[in-house]
C-alpha cells in the first residue's frame, strides 16, 4: 500500500479505481500497521469504494484489522445521493462504548478499603460468556422497553438518576429504534444479559486521576487530580452480535438488486434510503439502546457498592459509544449534507458550542473517553473546532497482536502477578483472559493520544491510571 506523508500525523492513500475517494490515515510512522501482518490499510482503500462515500475513508491512530472496515475506521455516505449503510462499518458489538463515573472521594482517602471495594465490585458485576446479568427481565415487553428506551427506560425503572441521561449521547437513547427489525435469535441471545460485562477487552476499572492538562475543562467535566473514578467498557452483548450477523447476510443477498459491487463481501451494504437500510438502522439503534441500558445497570450496581464500602457517590462524567452509524449533518465541499457516518472503533468528539451537547458542557466540548490497554493509563479528551473526519477520534490503544498471539507471548508468565506488582488489584479474570489483554498486545496509548491530538482530532484534558480491574 503506497502512503503519501502529508504531515507528521497524516498519511494519504491516493484515489485509484475502484476507489471513489482517497484514504486518510491519522498516525505517526511508528503507529502505522505492519503491512505484512495487518491488512487494515487495504481495508481503508476498500471502504473508499462504497457508493455515496464523501470526503475520504479515514483511519484513526489506533487502526487495526477488522471485519470489512478496519477497527478505527470512519466513513460517511451521502444519504440523498445513493449513500449506503454497511453493518461491517459498525461491527458486531454494536454501541460498544465507555462510561466514566467520578467519585466524591480521593485516592488518599480510600486506603485499606480498596480490597473490600474490589471484592464488592467483583461480586456485583456479572461477566464472561455466560448469561448472568444485573437485571432479570420478566417478559418481552420489558426487553422492548430496553430496546426502545435504553438508559431512559432503566432510569425510569429506578436504575439511575436524571444526570445519567443528560451526560449520555442522545439523552440515553436513540429515538428511531425499531425492535420489530430485531430477529428472534437476537432477542434470545440478549434477553438474559442486560447488566453484564461480557468478555474480551471489556472491563470495569477503578482509576485515579493522575494528571490534569486543562483545569477549566476538567472542572467542567467534574474531574480533579487524585480523584477516584470508575470506567466501564462494554456493549450490546449477544444481541448486537446477532443483529450484525443477520444484516450482513441479508445485505449480501440484495446488493445486486441495487447495482452495488464491493471488493470484500464483508462490506455488504444497502442504500440508507432502502427498506434494508432502514431496517438495519432500526435494529442497530435498538442494539445501541440495549448497550446503553447495559452500562446503566452496571453503573447502578457499582454505585451501590461504592456507597456501601465508602459512603460516597459516583456521578456520570459521560457515556460515549464507539461502534455506531449515525445520520448527521456535516459540511462537505461547502454544502451542508445529510450523511450516514460510520464510526467503527472510533469515537464521536463534538467541539465546544455544538448544539448536541448538554448546556453544562457546551462551552468546553464533549468528553472523549479513551481507555488504555489493561495496566496502562486511560485518557479523557475533548472535541476541538474544525476537526477533520466528521468530528471523530480514536477509541483506544489498538491491537498489534491477535488474542492468540498475545496468549502465546505471555506463555510461562503470570499476568495477574505482573498487574499486582504495579499495585493494581485484579478480580475475577482467567489467566487466558488477562494474557489476551496485556499491554504488549496493544499500541502505546500515549503515542496514540499524541497522534490524535497532533492531527487536530481532539485535545487532552486528563490522564487516569488503574488501581483495580474487574475483567470478564
Amino acid at each position: 500500500m503506497q502512503l503519501v506523508e502529508e504531515s507528521p500525523y497524516r498519511f494519504r492513500i491516493d484515489q485509484h479505481d475502484p476507489m471513489r475517494v482517497p484514504g486518510v490515515v491519522f498516525a505517526t510512522r511508528s503507529l502505522l500497521p505492519d503491512s505484512g501482518a495487518d491488512k487494515s490499510l487495504e481495508q481503508v482503500a476498500n471502504v473508499a469504494t462504497l457508493p455515496g462515500i464523501v470526503d475520504a475513508s479515514y483511519a484513526m491512530p489506533d487502526v487495526h484489522w477488522g471485519y470489512g472496515f478496519p477497527i478505527g475506521g470512519v466513513a460517511a455516505t451521502d444519504v440523498e445521493h445513493g449513500g449506503v449503510v454497511s453493518p461491517g462499518g459498525v461491527g458486531f458489538d454494536i454501541s460498544c462504548g465507555v462510561r466514566l463515573l467520578a467519585a466524591d472521594l480521593d485516592r488518599t482517602e480510600l486506603g485499606p478499603r480498596l480490597e473490600a471495594l474490589m471484592d464488592g465490585l467483583s461480586a456485583s458485576t456479572p461477566r464472561g460468556m455466560g448469561k448472568g446479568a444485573v437485571w432479570h427481565l420478566t417478559d418481552r415487553s420489558e426487553l422492548d422497553g430496553v430496546l426502545r428506551g435504553g438508559s431512559r427506560y432503566a432510569v425510569e425503572r429506578g436504575f439511575g438518576v436524571e444526570r445519567d441521561l443528560t451526560r449520555c449521547e442522545e439523552y440515553g437513547a436513540v429515538d428511531d429504534a425499531n425492535p420489530h427489525e430485531v430477529s428472534e435469535r437476537a432477542v434470545e441471545r440478549g434477553a438474559r444479559q442486560v447488566g453484564s460485562l461480557g468478555s474480551g477487552n471489556h472491563f470495569l476499572e477503578v482509576q485515579a486521576v493522575e494528571e490534569v492538562y486543562d483545569d477549566r475543562v476538567a472542572t467542567a467535566f467534574g474531574l480533579h487530580r487524585g480523584q477516584l473514578c470508575v470506567m466501564i467498557h462494554c456493549g450490546s452483548r449477544g444481541l448486537g452480535h446477532q443483529i450484525c450477523t443477520d444484516y450482513v447476510r441479508g445485505m449480501e443477498k440484495v446488493m445486486s438488486r441495487y447495482g452495488i459491487q464491493v471488493p470484500d463481501r464483508q462490506l455488504a451494504c444497502a442504500p440508507v434510503s432502502s427498506h434494508e437500510g432502514h431496517a438495519y438502522l432500526g435494529a442497530m439503534a435498538a442494539a445501541a439502546n440495549y448497550a446503553r441500558a447495559n452500562r446503566q445497570l452496571l453503573t447502578d450496581a457499582a454505585r451501590k457498592v461504592f456507597a456501601q464500602q465508602t459512603g460516597r457517590n459516583l456521578d456520570l462524567v459521560y457515556d460515549i459509544s464507539h461502534n455506531l452509524a449515525k445520520i448527521e449533518n456535516h459540511e462537505v465541499g461547502g454544502v451542508r449534507r445529510s450523511l450516514c457516518v460510520h464510526r467503527k472503533g472510533a469515537t464521536r468528539a463534538l467541539p465546544p458550542g455544538h448544539e448536541d451537547l448538554p448546556a453544562d458542557l457546551r462551552d468546553v466540548g464533549q468528553p472523549v473517553l479513551i481507555p488504555g490497554s489493561m495496566g496502562t493509563g486511560s485518557y479523557v479528551l475533548t472535541g476541538v473546532p474544525g476537526s477533520p473526519a466528521f468530528a471523530s477520534t480514536c477509541h483506544g490503544a489498538g491491537r498489534v497482536q491477535s488474542r492468540k498471539q498475545a496468549v502465546k507471548a505471555e506463555r510461562g508468565s503470570d499476568p495477574r502477578r505482573q498487574l499486582e506488582a504495579q499495585d493494581i488489584a485484579v478480580r475475577g479474570a482467567s489467566r487466558r483472559g488477562l494474557a489476551e489483554e496485556m499491554p504488549a498486545a496493544y499500541k502505546d496509548i500515549t503515542a496514540v493520544i499524541e497522534s490524535a491530538e497532533g492531527a487536530g482530532l481532539c485535545r487532552k484534558v486528563a490522564r487516569l491510571v488503574p488501581i483495580g480491574v474487574v475483567k470478564g
